[in-house]
């Protein structure tokens, strides 16, 4: 047997008659770290268990995470087939069946976790995990980042087009904007993220649209993330950070930034600096 292997009775009632293997693989130690941070807990607190169910609302979002780092991509419908071949009951809770994972199942805790706020419920296990295992939160570094998309995206905006009302049925833009990884060809969508000075440990999470602007929304981020911290922390941003209206927003906020040399009094004390 392999260390990526676990071995288990097939006959609860009689373990020493059958054994069968299961593959564990580096699952254990994700199942290990979410018991510890206590993840299940928290969103079962937040949504609040059925007892009738077989699977509760955070055994379906451990259930996820373990599929998202299992390093597989299939369509929602053979979510499933992922555990089949798993010590699922090792991993997630004792009587589950692969089968109990089922797609209508994910779909509902899914639709949960949209209309709560998938942000929200971010920023909420972010502050579980600095107040277990004690992360420094002197600073919050905020910044951006785009991910290139495949594919039409119809529904969406073609480069040149007016921006859509967000709403709830589209809540962002695939489109075409200023591309971070080089790909200005293909349509995007926008990641923000606020991580900790200690270790790079992501603090906040916000998905965005494609075409969006670091200025038009760097200020609005951090205000709303300092709003919900129960810690202080200086807020840390590059340049796009620098603007009037931000700093207005700013004022009660300690922060630190660069100057956009676009600024003519920067841009005069950078050409004397580099000389």
């Amino acid at each position: 047997m392999s260390l990526n292997e676990i071995k288990i009775p097939k006959n609860m009632n009689n373990p020493k008659k059958e054994l069968e293997s299961k593959n564990l693989d580096h699952l254990g130690i994700i199942a290990g770290i979410i018991d510890e941070i206590g993840i299940v807990e928290k969103i079962n607190e937040i949504f609040l268990v059925d007892i009738r169910e077989k699977v509760n609302t955070g055994e379906v979002v451990k259930a996820i995470i373990l599929n998202g780092l299992g390093f597989v991509s299939r369509p929602l419908y053979l979510f499933p087939d992922f555990f089949q071949d798993k010590p699922i009951e090792h991993l997630i809770k004792e009587g589950i069946k692969a089968s109990d994972l089922n797609d209508d199942k994910i779909g509902r805790v899914m639709d949960k976790l949209y209309k709560y706020g998938l942000t929200k419920i971010f920023l909420i296990i972010a502050l579980e995990v600095v107040k277990k295992f004690g992360i420094e939160t002197k600073y919050s570094h905020l910044d951006s980042s785009s991910l290139h998309l495949h594919g039409e995206y119809k529904n969406c905006l073609n480069n040149g087009e007016k921006e859509q009302v967000i709403n709830k049925e589209n809540p962002i833009n695939i489109t075409q904007g200023y591309s971070r990884d080089h790909r200005p060809d293909l349509k995007q969508c926008i990641l923000d993220l606020i991580v900790s000075s200690d270790g790079d440990i992501p603090l906040f999470f916000r998905g965005a649209s494609g075409n969006e602007s670091d200025k038009a929304v760097f200020a609005h981020i951090l205000v709303e993330y300092s709003k919900q911290i129960d810690f202080d922390s200086i807020m840390v941003a590059d340049s796009a950070l620098y603007s009037e209206n931000n700093l207005k927003l700013m004022v009660n906020m300690n922060w630190i930034s660069r100057v956009p040399l676009s600024i003519k009094k920067a841009k005069n004390l950078g050409y004397s600096t580099d000389k």
